[in-house]
């Protein structure tokens, strides 16, 4: 993913994932709608000015913001960590705890096991435009998740558990449910509602792609810079659980690590928080007063490999340059201490994570005999890689361990947007080192697993792996434990499937990282780091 990663359904193109134009115009066609400016500032400080508590909010955000932001496709860490203070779902989930809580919502559904879910809408709840939320823009939402000619994202978070959304008055809607499945409480907010009025438009969706955002949530979008920044403002109407703290908000996003770090310490900081704080800088800002704080969490460098490319049709030369890999050189010399090889596609802190069968500790004398055994000589590997800051940080420990067993290893990060393009043109390709963190959309094995597998997924596409005859009875397996109802045994099958996962290391996890936020505690109150990309402010405020 990435600056962050993606995932689709039936393979909607780059457009409508994190990938987005570098330039554009989206001039906002009703009153009151952020706009979108055609390429970025001349500087990263629009947005700043202001003192005490009405001081603009500045934040540095470690990824880019020329994804997608269709709340229904994005898996862009910028825009969905703006997307969560610029929209709503029905339900909301808390950043940290990922308990459900209402938003649109009047309410949470006192019986999670029911079939059928009905929601009340927020009394005077309004779009940034004006314009009352209605059942019918809750209806809109949901129909394009579910139709079967749109290929969303949101598709595959939806469409197994989720029969359809109707309206049962003006100001209300009953979800019905093909199974139980309490689990899709919290996958409700992944669901934001957006304004039919807005969004039927021809061509609309196309413009929220690139960056047209209108949602009723606590902050509107004021402008759109791609590749250098967005602005936000509170929404004055606002009138849901959690209130806007700060009048005026400017995202910058700044990629690259050592200015990231910069426009946060020192003297002359322009910033107050930041994310993807490199480990190396930890100790710096502490001394400089700033709070760095984090969590381990999915986060991880994951390789993935082109399966119709030999030999890495082969699953011996896949699970070789998994055992070649020093993993504990890799946390310990890139990721200074904050990470863990990984032993199962779930990190450690999953509630669901169990020691795989199959674990990828360093053994390069068994990396070699798989080669062997592969009939494999002479292999030349060129590292396709994003160009994340603690990705790139971490290839030099992959290159000198496919080197010491002669695979001839060339490395070539570039930016998360050409890597994809790559991939969305089908060009030819030998393994992908990339970042990805599905707790983003949340923490149930389920939805984690199908966010990176699955016969019509993004990333299986990528791979070319979805006829294999393995890759079939895995879906089939992954369907089963989405239908069954009992918690115990359904930990078990995701479980017993993560073991086929693991064994064939298609798409799998080197390492599981921690992610660092840092902030200013002696200007900022109530900042609470996630443990995956991005930030949220809805329950902080100035000191």
């Amino acid at each position: 993913m990435r600056d962050d990663v993606i995932r689709d359904v039936a393979a909607p193109g780059r457009r409508a994932l994190l990938r987005g134009v570098g330039g554009f115009g989206v001039a906002a066609a009703l009153p009151g709608l952020g706009a979108c400016s055609a390429g970025p500032q001349s500087t990263n400080d629009t947005g700043n000015g202001g003192s005490g508590k009405e001081r603009t909010l500045t934040a540095v955000i470690g990824y880019g913001n020329d994804g997608s932001w269709d709340p229904t496709q994005t898996a862009s860490a910028f825009s969905m960590a703006a997307n969560n203070h610029v929209y709503e779902g029905l339900l909301d989930t808390d950043p940290i705890t990922r308990v459900p809580y209402p938003a649109l919502g009047t309410e949470v559904p006192k019986d999670p096991g029911a079939t059928t879910w009905r929601f009340r809408l927020r009394p005077g709840a309004t779009f940034h435009d004006g314009k009352p939320v209605t059942a019918d823009d809750v209806v809109f939402v949901f129909d394009r998740i579910l139709d079967p000619k749109t290929q969303t994202l949101a598709k595959g978070f939806f469409e197994s558990w989720l029969q359809g959304v109707r309206k049962t008055g003006g100001d209300s809607v009953e979800l019905v449910l093909k199974f139980p499945f309490p689990d899709g409480l919290s996958r409700l907010t992944l669901a934001k509602i957006m304004p039919k009025h807005v969004f039927g438009r021809p061509g609309a969706w196309d413009d929220a792609i690139k960056g047209l955002a209108v949602g009723s949530g606590p902050y509107r979008q004021t402008a759109h810079h791609p590749k250098s920044n967005t602005t936000f403002e509170a929404f004055d109407a606002y009138n849901g659980p959690r209130r806007p703290a700060f009048r005026k908000m400017n995202w910058l996003t700044i990629v690259d690590a050592a200015p990231r770090v910069a426009k946060i310490s020192g003297t002359d900081a322009g910033a107050q928080i930041a994310d993807n704080i490199p480990y190396a800088n930890i100790g710096r800002l502490e001394q400089g007063g700033l709070k760095v704080a984090g969590g381990a969490g999915m986060n991880n460098l994951f390789l993935m490999f082109d399966t119709r490319h030999k030999p890495f049709d082969d699953i011996r030369v896949r699970q070789a340059l998994h055992y070649a890999i020093d993993k504990e050189k890799m946390v310990e010399v890139a990721l200074k201490g904050h990470g863990r090889a990984a032993s199962s596609f779930l990190d450690q802190g999953n509630p669901s994570y169990r020691r795989a069968r199959t674990v990828y500790d360093y053994d390069p004398d068994r990396a070699k005999a798989l080669l062997k055994a592969a009939g494999v000589t002479d292999l030349s590997i060129n590292i396709l890689a994003v160009n994340v800051s603690w990705i790139v940080d971490c290839l030099p420990t992959i290159k000198a361990s496919w080197d010491a067993i002669g695979v001839r290893t060339t490395l070539a990060p570039q930016e998360t947007t050409a890597v994809f393009t790559k991939m969305d043109q089908r060009q030819d390709y030998q393994v992908v080192a990339a970042a990805s963190d599905p707790n983003q959309f949340g923490l149930d094995a389920d939805l984690i697993m199908h966010y990176n597998y699955g016969p019509q997924n993004l990333w299986m596409r990528y791979t070319r792996w979805a006829d294999h005859p393995v890759a079939r009875q895995l879906f089939k397996d992954m369907d089963r434990a989405t239908r069954e109802p009992d918690p115990g045994r359904k930990k078990a099958m995701v479980q017993d499937y993560i073991d086929v996962v693991a064994e064939q290391a298609v798409l799998y996890p080197v390492v599981h990282n921690e992610l660092m936020t840092a902030w200013d505690p002696r200007l900022l109150t109530g900042i609470r780091a996630q443990p995956y990309p991005g930030i949220n402010v809805l329950q902080a405020a100035w000191v």
